[in-house]
């Protein structure tokens, strides 16, 4: 005997779906986990008795946000994060579908690094959490990974996170040999020389302050070398967390020429500049670090324009003991999963993006710059949901995040639009109170 189908049914919303162009009022059915029908004229009479109603009020429906950069605590520093805490606070921002990097303890070099990752995302039942691997054994930027075996084992890709990969032929070689996988190599853009002990952007404000800077041009000086080795490989490269307008012009120029080049940025590149580290605050101390008004404005452009691609959260989770020291002591980054919608509306409202773009730059963008099967509205994909409130105002409380760390500059920064509800292969895991 069959068992019954069970259904979601989401009436009276207004469906947007950035890669079909849809936007209008309409209705979305989930069968058993899988989008089985949506449409203006879905539901008309009324829903499948059997159904359980999501009644949307009119509200925003959009695929589930795909979030391409996230760091964890789990394993090694689970007083930061866990892989649960982790999941609870990207459900509360709207993500379904999550991308970890792999500078944990152990190190994600191997296969059971993977598939613990793996393993522990299957045991929490929340939101899908995927992996990198390291690029380099130990993240040492030496030896590269077994690119191939850890493909097959579901990397969505190769990073040595948070640092950057400095000898060119260790690169070089990578990007070669991930091509033969169709794999993507991400890099931190940081000329490694140039940046090793500088911990805000340089200039007037960090010399007025006593603090070693890290000059914007180091980033795409990195940037450009790599692109050389794009060039003579023909590998799929990605630019993590584009802060200078230097890099996005260069490239927006890499694109041009139809190197197969892709990037994206987060919230705080285009919310905040430098002046935002006022009198040493350590909690707007990021990696790359907040640069001029000059730049944050060419990254607005640059989402704009199409020369970046995604915005990922950034997720950087440090407890109280890594912030509340002096500036140059302090730990770099900041939590950015339940930060990611609000912020990046903001966007639309002040008039610099449309919301299908906006919408598109956390759903399908990052999802096929990943190879996922995400990120859509459309018949066959998983059902994974997030419902917004497009124009209740409110303020960032980090007392109030699901993260255990509340590393944030952003604590009572005004905002408006909220997820209402987050919906993961048709189970809602999220609902706001």
């Amino acid at each position: 005997m069959d068992k019954p189908k069970k259904r979601h049914a989401f009436i009276n919303a207004r469906l947007l779906d950035p890669a079909s162009g849809l936007d209008g009022t309409g209705a979305l059915l989930v069968e058993n986990g899988i989008i089985a029908d949506l449409g203006p004229r879905l539901f008309q009479d009324a829903p499948p008795a059997e159904a359980e109603v999501v009644d949307c009020k009119g509200a925003l429906l959009v695929p589930g946000l795909v979030d391409m950069r996230v760091q964890l605590g789990e394993p090694g520093e689970e007083h930061k994060e866990t892989i649960r805490s982790a999941s609870l606070a990207a459900a509360a921002g709207g993500v379904t579908a999550m991308v970890a990097l792999p500078n944990t303890d152990p190190v994600v070099d191997d296969v059971a690094g993977l598939e613990f990752v793996a393993r522990r995302a299957r045991e929490e039942k929340l939101v899908k959490v995927f992996s990198y691997a390291a690029l380099t054994r130990g993240l040492e930027g030496r030896e590269i990974t077994e690119i191939g075996l850890l493909d097959e084992y579901g990397a969505l890709g190769f990073t040595d996170g948070v640092q950057p990969v400095a000898d060119p032929r260790v690169m070089q070689r990578a990007l070669a040999y991930a091509r033969a996988f169709g794999q993507l190599i991400l890099q931190h853009p940081a000329e490694p020389t140039l940046t090793r002990t500088g911990v805000m952007n340089s200039g007037e404000l960090a010399t007025r302050l006593g603090l070693t800077g890290l000059h914007p041009l180091a980033e795409v000086m990195l940037i450009e070398r790599d692109l050389r080795l794009v060039e003579m490989t023909g590998g799929r490269y990605h630019v993590s967390h584009v802060s200078t307008g230097e890099a996005v012009e260069a490239i927006r120029r890499a694109k041009k020429r139809g190197l197969p080049v892709t990037c994206d940025t987060a919230p705080q590149y285009f919310t905040l500049n430098e002046t935002a580290v006022g009198d040493y605050r350590t909690f707007a101390k990021v990696s790359p670090p907040l640069r001029s008004e000059e730049d944050r404005a060419a990254i607005v452009e640059g989402l704009a324009d199409g020369a970046i691609d995604a915005i990922a959260s950034d997720h950087c989770p440090q407890d109280q003991d890594s912030k509340r020291l002096p500036f140059a002591l302090a730990e770099f980054g900041i939590v950015g999963l339940e930060t990611l919608l609000p912020l990046s509306l903001a966007l639309v409202q002040n008039g610099k993006l449309d919301l299908s773009r906006l919408i598109g730059l956390m759903t399908c963008n990052p999802a096929d710059i990943l190879k996922l099967g995400a990120g859509r509205l459309a018949r066959g994909l998983p059902g994974d949901l997030t419902l917004i409130d497009l124009e209740t105002p409110w303020r960032i409380d980090t007392l109030a995040f699901k993260s255990k760390s509340k590393n944030s500059p952003f604590d009572e920064h005004p905002v408006q639009g909220r997820v209402l509800q987050t919906v993961v292969d048709g189970r809602t895991i999220f609902r706001a109170d």
